[in-house]
């Protein structure tokens, strides 16, 4: 059970009442991720605030942005995040298969994204720490410097989703990713 209520638009506070109802209108409901983080405004603020700067100037393609969820998520063993990125991912047009791929770090049908993702692995696995190889690899198969950077800013949004998760024990709302 979650430690933190999860609020309503109408429960919650009213700093964070037009975010949460931006994510309702966004995902059809207020997932229990949203409405827990909203029962302290600076939480939700926060989150908010990092995926605008995402849509606003990142560079990255809704698949690209659901398979680093996915990896992270897995990294990090975040259940919670690992189920909403799978039908994200679903919906950004990944396979199930794919997105297990994803989630075990296997990921044969594309080299250019599996190189990408190995930084993002290997990033949540050593606190923010990528081998040399790791990264000239990524910047082999033609990720910029620009969008490898940019990559520290979606690892740091997932982990911020995940510890969030694993410290309020959210409550599952969605349906579960494939067990691996």
């Amino acid at each position: 059970m979650s430690r933190a209520k999860v609020e309503s638009v109408d429960t919650a506070p009213e700093s964070v009442q037009t975010e949460l109802k931006g994510l309702e209108e966004q995902f059809g409901k207020v997932l229990n991720i949203h409405g827990a983080m909203a029962s302290s405004p600076v939480v939700l603020q926060g989150y908010v605030a990092l995926q605008q700067v995402i849509k606003d100037y990142g560079t990255f393609d809704a698949q690209t942005r659901e398979a680093i969820a996915l990896a992270v998520g897995n990294v990090d063993e975040c259940t919670y995040c690992q189920s909403a990125h799978t039908q994200g991912a679903k919906a950004a047009g990944f396979s199930e298969d794919e997105t297990i791929a994803i989630r075990q770090g296997a990921v044969q049908f594309d080299d250019k994204l599996a190189a990408l993702l190995e930084v993002a692995r290997e990033a949540t696995a050593d606190k923010g720490n990528v081998k040399d190889s790791t990264w000239q690899a990524a910047l082999d198969t033609g990720w910029s410097t620009e969008q490898l950077t940019e990559l520290s800013t979606h690892v740091t949004l997932n982990l911020y989703t995940n510890y969030f998760n694993h410290m309020v024990q959210t409550d599952l709302d969605v349906p579960a990713a494939p067990q691996l």
